[in-house]
């Protein structure tokens, strides 16, 4: 069985820092397979749909942002303890969401929802104006 879980999450003020975690583990992440895996973040808010945060390749030497949250925004990975960070600067009130981790094992696109292959519960970000 595969877990992904985040924490993280919370109440902060505009203008505020908050560092997510994603924690992974199950029978497929034995041995060094997590460091095979793209890992990625992305978020939704209500009444929207869910979207591309960041994501970060197997290594962590590569990097993808969408465009609103770059140079706030840090994705890395720690292979060693299968966990993957989003530091996040500089909070915004529209950075408020559900953000979830997510893990990719092809080759599709990973800006899209449907290439990965699974997904935490969610941790909520809230962001105070």
């Amino acid at each position: 069985q595969v877990q992904l879980v985040e924490s993280g999450g919370g109440l902060v003020q505009a203008g505020g820092s908050l560092r997510l975690s994603c924690a992974a583990s199950g029978r497929t992440f034995s041995g060094s397979t997590f460091s095979r895996y793209t890992m990625a973040w992305f978020r939704q808010a209500p009444g929207k749909e869910r979207e591309f945060v960041a994501a970060v390749n197997w290594s962590g030497g590569n990097t993808y942002y969408t465009d609103s949250v770059k140079g706030r925004f840090t994705i890395s990975r720690d292979n060693a303890k299968n966990t993957v960070y989003l530091q996040m600067n500089s909070l915004k009130p529209e950075d408020a969401a559900v953000y979830y981790c997510a893990d990719k094992r092809n080759y599709n696109s990973r800006y899209e929802t449907s290439s990965y292959d699974y997904w935490g519960q969610g941790t909520q970000v809230t962001v105070s104006s």
